[in-house]
């Protein structure tokens, strides 16, 4: 008897044909098909790099693609923000037909806290080849004073 059923469990184990079956079938199917065009207008994000020294930071800011005249700033105390804003078309013809049209137009929005007030009077930003580059020099802070008591 217990041949019998360990010959069962054995039968019905070696019908179990996980790759092959519907499940298993679907999931390979999405994960194995080819990577489609539509990926390539996939939204983007402001990448910081933020170096500190005694007297100012440094901020690399990857916005490939934009103009400079589309790229902000701003500075409030040690807040600063930094948009973007980016348009473009792009068309496919073969054979002169119309094979695709993209439109695209998206706003880029990233803000940080700094650990000291920035002197937005000195600060510095550079646009070259998709990065941005601020130097945000340190507000010189006040002093401690001590006030005579009378």
């Amino acid at each position: 008897m217990f041949n019998q059923t360990m010959e069962a469990i054995m039968t019905s184990l070696m019908r179990f044909e996980p790759l092959f079956s519907e499940p298993f079938e679907e999931f390979f199917k999405r994960v194995m098909r080819p990577v489609r065009w539509e990926l390539e207008s996939a939204p983007m994000e402001i990448k910081l790099d933020v170096a500190e020294t005694d007297e100012a930071y440094t901020v690399k800011a990857e916005l490939p693609g934009m103009k400079k005249e589309d790229i902000h700033v701003e500075i409030d105390g040690n807040v600063v923000a930094i948009s973007a804003e980016s348009r473009a078309e792009k068309k496919v013809e073969e054979k002169g037909k119309l094979i695709r049209s993209e439109r695209y137009y998206g706003s880029l929005y990233r803000s940080f806290t700094l650990g000291h007030d920035v002197d937005e009077t000195a600060a510095d930003a550079k646009y070259v080849d998709g990065v941005l580059e601020l130097t945000l020099p340190k507000r010189a802070t006040s002093r401690a004073k001590s006030v005579a008591v009378h």
